[in-house]
């Protein structure tokens, strides 16, 4: 099938796997349309279709047969392994194994050099090792007392166990399989049944169980998807962040370096844009991510959302805009790495997070500047709750009046060091080498590091204490209170002994693998 695709990648200058990967995603279209029409009642098919589709993606496609093989290898020891023992320690085991393999396949990745331009294992089996160390705790979860689980591990929780065919038809949904999005099983086996739909009594004009909307939805995102597509191809190949290594770079005021930094960034990312609002578009036609129904009558489809890129190019503060990239991967993280490694009656802490982040390393593979920007993410994270719980409540006013001055230049402050932060750390999650990667931060005069760290020394020097005392809400005898280290009748969160502040959630920066 090479004949077909090699005269469009010379056309548009790119590789021949870039050409077919694109390909896969818009194919998954109207295989979509076809999978939706396959009746509820008959979800034997719609898992062989799943598994028909995969294997035609990877095999006459992409010609990646080892890679499937590999895969499927990782499937079935997940399956049965899951099946058959009740220790609670076997999520670990399940963990070890698919990321340990993952990694291997990392090393080997490395070793021969391969561009990321070169479709090879790696790709999908992140994805899948997502769903199958997910799939290990919905099992444990689906043995625990109802009492043990939070709202998340009820929802996904598995407690019937599935046959080999529908966990086979879960493993290799068809939209996801090669880039993501993952999905849970609980979520999987509601698109095969129409669960939600049935629930909801929710019927379209045709009298199917699945509401209009859905290829309104679907293909608006296709069409997005093609458009940040059409950007990169016509400016990522120009504005990357290899300018920032560039002799002609250095000779420019560090003004003007930060300013085009920002546009490195944003055309970098529209691939990843791209990329996951295809699939996004694509899972949508198949009935998965809807939301519900809007005030307008009109049926939503959120829940397969990857990536708010509005919301990650103008966030209000940073949380916002981690919350907003790589989205699924996010609950991943959160869910089997945040909340699990955390002992029992203990909050997550900056141990927790940095726990996270490492595996988040880990999972991207070896380059080194993977693990540099993750790195700098565990203090990030620090240095923005703490701001949020410290310096946002000053500019705080009544609820009920809108927002002071003072608060909107906040806001537009925070949207503007967030993005400026968030572009310094991502320079060598791109740049990849040690030596490029210091070169990088190095020609952008550490700004980054300057303000982060900068930040922390502040608040553990006692900037919380100095922040506090312009809260608001804080009586006088409160500020007393607050300048000994305690805080009597404020709303703000408090710091833990070890100076970090106690997170309620994981806001990590998971960027995706080159």
């Amino acid at each position: 099938m090479d004949a077909l695709f090699i005269p469009l990648a010379d056309a548009v200058g790119a590789s021949v796997d870039q050409i077919k990967l694109i390909s896969c995603l818009l194919l998954a279209y109207p295989l979509g349309s076809i999978f939706v029409r396959i009746p509820s009642d008959k979800p034997t098919l719609k898992h062989l279709f799943n598994l028909a589709v995969s294997l035609f993606f990877f095999f006459p496609m992409l010609k990646m047969y080892s890679a499937f093989f590999q895969l499927l290898v990782d499937v079935l020891v997940t399956y049965y392994v899951t099946k058959l023992s009740w220790s609670s320690k076997m999520p670990w085991f399940i963990f070890v194994f698919c990321l340990g393999h993952l990694m291997v396949n990392h090393i080997i990745r490395a070793l021969y050099a391969l561009s990321y331009e070169t479709m090879e294992v790696t790709g999908p089996q992140m994805v899948l090792v997502m769903k199958l160390t997910t799939f290990a705790w919905n099992v444990v979860d689906g043995r625990r007392p109802a009492e043990d689980l939070d709202k998340w591990q009820t929802a996904k929780a598995v407690r019937k166990y599935p046959s080999l065919l529908e966990f086979l038809g879960y493993c290799f949904y068809f939209p996801g399989v090669l880039v993501g999005p993952y999905l849970e099983y609980a979520d999987y086996d509601d698109v095969v049944h129409e669960t939600i739909f049935k629930q909801q009594n929710i019927k379209g004009h045709n009298g199917r169980n699945i509401p209009d909307g859905r290829k309104r939805v679907g293909y608006r995102k296709m069409v997005m998807g093609l458009i940040y597509l059409g950007v990169f191809v016509l400016f990522g190949g120009s504005y990357n962040y290899s300018c920032v290594i560039a002799p002609w770079f250095v000779q420019k005021s560090l003004i003007s370096k930060i300013a085009w930094t920002q546009l490195y960034g944003t055309l970098e990312r529209s691939k990843y844009y791209a990329i996951w609002t295809l699939t996004e578009g694509a899972s949508i036609l198949t009935g998965y991510g809807f939301t519900g129904m809007s005030p307008s009558g009109k049926s939503t489809w959120n829940g397969a959302a990857n990536v708010n890129p509005s919301l990650i190019e103008f966030p209000s503060n940073f949380k916002v805009l981690l919350d907003s990239w790589n989205m699924k991967a996010n609950v991943w993280l959160r869910e089997c790495v945040y909340k699990r490694v955390t002992p029992k009656g203990q909050k997550p802490g900056f141990k927790s997070s940095m726990m996270t982040f490492a595996t988040s390393a880990f999972w991207h593979g070896t380059a080194i500047g993977y693990y540099l920007t993750f790195l700098m993410g565990g203090f990030i994270t620090t240095l923005a709750r703490l701001i949020r719980a410290n310096v946002r409540p000053i500019f705080l006013n009544d609820p009920s009046q809108p927002p002071s001055t003072f608060k909107r230049l906040y806001d537009v402050t925070g949207t503007i060091v967030s993005l400026c932060i968030l572009n310094y750390v991502a320079a060598p999650f791109m740049l990849l080498t040690w030596k490029d990667s210091i070169q990088g931060w190095a020609n952008l005069g550490w700004y980054g590091h300057i303000a982060i760290f900068g930040g922390l020394v502040f608040f553990y020097a006692g900037g919380v204490r100095v922040c506090r005392m312009f809260h608001p809400q804080m009586s006088k005898t409160a500020q007393l209170k607050a300048g000994n280290g305690t805080v009597s009748g404020a709303t703000t969160p408090a710091v833990e002994k070890s100076g970090f502040l106690v997170p309620p959630s994981l806001d990590t920066v998971v960027p995706p693998r080159k």
